[in-house]
């Protein structure tokens, strides 16, 4: 059975670091594309990054601006996402997600299973 579950809520003042995990189980992450997406209070659930089989190497939307890094750690069935230079307007629920398909990796609606969200808070 298919699981993904993402790490407890996190607080930080703005311009710290927050890594983000998410343990996968049914299934081995480098068989797959993981993705983090977030979610703002009022706002449409986005994209962040994602691992990408066919690239080889890591999709960032225009926003992370090089402050995110997404990885892999397949001994451990781990997906993370590094996150600095945080801004309050990175507060939201943060989800990682699998696909197990070839299809495109900016779109939510692509993805096969997700996990429950992980509230991150980045105080001013």
């Amino acid at each position: 059975q298919v699981h993904m579950v993402e790490s407890g809520e996190k607080m930080v003042q703005a311009g710290g670091s927050l890594r983000l995990s998410c343990a996968a189980s049914g299934f081995t992450v480098s068989s797959v594309d993981i993705g983090w997406f977030r979610q703002a209070p009022g706002k449409e659930r986005e994209f962040i990054a994602a691992t990408s089989r066919s690239r080889g190497t890591p999709l960032y939307a225009d926003f992370v601006e090089g402050r995110f890094t997404i990885a892999t750690d397949n001994d451990q069935n781990m997906v993370y996402l590094q996150m600095n230079s945080l801004k309050p307007e990175d507060t939201a629920t943060y989800y990682c997600a699998a696909k197990f398909d070839y299809s495109i990796i900016f779109n939510e609606g692509n993805y096969d299973y997700w996990g429950q969200g992980t509230q991150v808070t980045v105080s001013s």
